[in-house]
């Protein structure tokens, strides 16, 4: 009788000698709209002239301009994602999408392929709107299944779908943009009912986002970047555009809509209060040709925040889902240390960490970090004070950190899709901004202290018996 082991051996062999690859996109490039002239756009850019921010540190605020930038745009959305959610927030998130096309506005919607799982019929009947593009970086070939099965499906090219586009912006108009580590689904935005995330992103406007559209434009027309119409399995979707839009429902705890100038209001008031900076964008490339062979480079975002580190003269703070540094990485930390700088660490716990395996890596580093210097902490998933990161009281359920950030001295933060892990510096594109702001750094400081707090952290020592 053949072992059921050797009936999985079997079957592996098959599927690696058969996955095959997928065909890259040979399309002519398509190029982001200029910054829109509609209203309210002229009157809004007369108040200032500068690059200015605005920190959205609470779920449900985030969840709120985020729907209101898409109500606002006019011309075009840009939108580039990790992971989107099967529920009421990445629903929601769709079907105003689908509303801002019906006004004519041109959206364009680029998703990894790592969460899209039975996802492709939905894919298709949004590509099927006449002012919507929807293209799948890096997409799997063999599409069933769930995440592990559609995994092993596809060993034979694991090289490639190993590595994953987790850049997450929003443009609106090439006036507005989102950009930080929040991804499309309930647990970001403080609405799961079981487990939400602290999390952190700005809200910006002014020159800089004609930089980031060009970043959105270079994965857009990325020969990885494939439309929904040339997956394999498109020719089979039968999931009508009209069908699905009726499964799509507001729900309750979404922005209602909103008057013009009800919205032109909120939009001056952010104008007028977001912090002055000086912005520089940190992208990685996507891969010429392979994403297997993807090399870093010094425009890669691993190398710009080791030589942010080398540039700190008195504090670095880390803020990091998963905290698992790399060898240049560590590095990195201890000639701060050296220096005299001063090195906080904020990460997940083990029961707060939704990556198990992630947790167990860190822990390799624990007593390094901390007997070399660095002031280290890790979230409680009971945290007290959670409700600050949930629609409603927190009840029963647990928080996790999801956020990426770095602030330094008392002039730069970085905020953006950045962890601190191997998967990050090594594997994945990533993208964020470093801004040069004290006020940005202040209110950055501020929005993040309490989460130090004994309330809501464990501080780690080391006992040397």
């Amino acid at each position: 009788m053949i072992s059921s082991f050797r009936v999985l051996s079997v079957v592996v062999l098959f599927l690696v000698s058969c996955s095959g690859t997928i065909e890259t996109f040979q399309g002519p490039a398509e190029p982001a709209l200029a910054p829109s002239v509609n209203p309210p756009w002229p009157a809004l850019v007369s108040l200032r002239h500068d690059d200015w921010f605005s920190l959205l540190s609470n779920g449900p605020k985030a969840y709120t301009w985020r729907l209101r930038a898409i109500d606002s745009a006019t011309e075009s959305i840009d939108l580039q994602s990790f992971l989107l959610g099967h529920d009421a927030y990445g629903s929601e998130v769709l079907r105003r999408l689908l509303l801002a096309a019906d006004r004519g506005v041109r959206v364009r919607i680029l998703f990894d392929d790592s969460f899209l799982q039975k996802a492709d019929p939905i894919v298709h009947a949004i590509d099927s709107h006449p002012h919507v593009e929807f293209r799948i970086y890096n997409p799997y070939r063999r599409r069933g299944g769930g995440s592990a099965v559609r995994v092993l499906l596809n060993l034979g090219d694991f090289s490639r779908v190993d590595h994953r586009m987790h850049n997450k912006l929003l443009v609106v108009d090439n006036r507005v943009a989102l950009v930080g580590g929040r991804n499309l689904a309930d647990e970001y935005y403080g609405h799961d009912s079981t487990s939400n995330f602290r999390d952190m992103e700005v809200l910006s406007g002014g020159p800089h986002v004609r930089k980031l559209s060009k970043a959105y434009d270079r994965y857009w027309n990325d020969h990885w970047a494939i439309p929904a119409a040339d997956l394999p399995g498109s020719e089979t979707s039968t999931l009508k555009l009209e069908a699905y839009r009726k499964t799509l429902k507001r729900p309750t705890f979404a922005l209602k809509p909103e008057s013009a100038s009800a919205r032109h209001h909120q939009w001056r008031t952010v104008f007028k209060a977001g912090v002055s900076g000086k912005p520089r964008l940190l992208v990685d490339r996507p891969p010429d040709k392979n994403p297997a062979n993807r090399k870093e480079a010094p425009v890669q975002v691993a190398h710009e925040l080791r030589e942010l580190i080398d540039s700190a003269d008195s504090e670095v703070v880390f803020i990091s889902a998963y905290f698992i540094p790399t060898p240049e990485l560590e590095a990195a930390i201890e000639r701060a240390e050296d220096r005299g700088v001063q090195v906080r660490i904020l990460t997940n716990s083990l029961r707060s960490n939704n990556h198990t395996a992630a947790h167990a890596a860190y822990r390799h580093h624990i007593t390094r970090l901390v007997d070399h210097g660095a002031d280290l902490h890790e979230l409680r998933s009971d945290a007290k004070d959670r409700s600050r990161h949930m629609q409603g009281a927190a009840g029963q359920r647990s928080l996790a950190l999801h956020a990426k950030s770095l602030i330094v001295d008392h002039d730069h933060v970085f905020i953006g899709s950045c962890n601190l892990d191997s998967r990050s510096l090594r594997i994945n594109t990533e993208m964020g901004l470093l801004i040069e702001s004290p006020e940005l750094n202040r209110q950055l400081r501020e929005a993040t202290e309490l989460d130090f707090h004994p309330r809501n952290a464990w501080h780690l020592s080391l006992i040397h018996i």
